[in-house]
């Protein structure tokens, strides 16, 4: 069964991906494990009070209660969307966000990251942040962001961005098997630039490779790259799409760096960000 780390911090923005991890969870047959995480009070050395124990303990407490006041509700949007019997398992857990979504990926043997951000602001700070998009940068499971703009609609669309190079395609290997699940077709996009420089032989055999697959390739000629994917989102009538995440950068090595930050700004379908070596 597929394990899928769902942080939340109870927000509008987290409440409407639930709705999508559920329906995710179904998809590939998983359970949800339930991530909450908050700061203890840090103090000056100099002044560190005698009772900092018992005011740990409070903040952890009054933590506990409301994750506990919470949880109910959560099932209760599950009834009421027929996935009552995705398995929820929960974890409270001290520390930074980023930290502890790495953490609980090694401890409990994550398969999929699915999570909230605010739209446009939202994917700024998320996926361009200094501190935020370094560690997401080192996440080695697929990540699924959900814009809070983005209703939940059955996914028979998936749009997959690609420059032919061999590291994509294992990645397109992993979206067919969500694809098959799903029950969805999988359009496949190259934009050709004037410095493109993958030959017809090359998407020849990646055609050949796929042609019993639900995929289908798409190449547009045009050196405005933003603008091209944006087109293919909304004629394709693409319901996510799949980007490739490489080391060096988030977001960087499928589009020009330049391109990466607008790019992410501009839409409000879930994407689902694949980590490649």
């Amino acid at each position: 069964m597929k394990r899928i780390l769902f942080p939340t911090d109870f927000s509008e923005v987290a409440t409407n991906a639930f709705v999508h991890a559920l329906e995710f969870a179904k998809i590939v047959q998983g359970e949800l494990i339930l991530l909450h995480t908050f700061d203890l009070p840090v103090f000056d050395n100099q002044f560190f009070p005698e009772n900092y124990l018992v005011i740990y303990e409070s903040v952890e407490l009054s933590q506990f209660e409301m994750f506990k006041d919470e949880i109910p509700k959560l099932r209760a949007i599950a009834e009421k969307h027929n996935l009552g019997k995705i398995k929820m398992t929960h974890r409270l857990m001290d520390g930074g966000l980023i930290y502890n979504i790495n953490k609980a990926i090694k401890e409990d043997k994550i398969d999929y990251v699915v999570m909230g951000t605010e739209g446009a602001s939202g994917w700024s700070a998320f996926f361009s942040g200094t501190n935020t998009g370094a560690v997401l940068s080192d996440v080695e499971v697929p990540l699924l962001c959900i814009p809070i703009e983005a209703e939940f609609k059955k996914i028979k669309t998936i749009g997959f961005t690609t420059r032919f190079r061999s590291k994509d395609k294992k990645a397109l290997k992993k979206v067919v098997e969500i694809a098959k699940l799903s029950g969805a077709q999988i359009k496949c996009l190259y934009v050709k630039t004037d410095k493109s420089d993958v030959s017809k032989d090359i998407i020849k055999k990646w055609e050949k490779d796929f042609e019993d697959e639900p995929v289908e390739f798409f190449v547009i000629t045009s050196d405005e790259v933003k603008e091209t994917i944006l087109d293919f989102i909304l004629y394709q009538e693409i319901d996510v799409l799949t980007m490739l995440t490489y080391k060096r950068s988030f977001f960087e090595g499928i589009f020009h760096p330049s391109l990466t930050k607008k790019f992410a700004n501009s839409f409000d379908i879930p994407v689902l960000a694949i980590p490649i070596e």
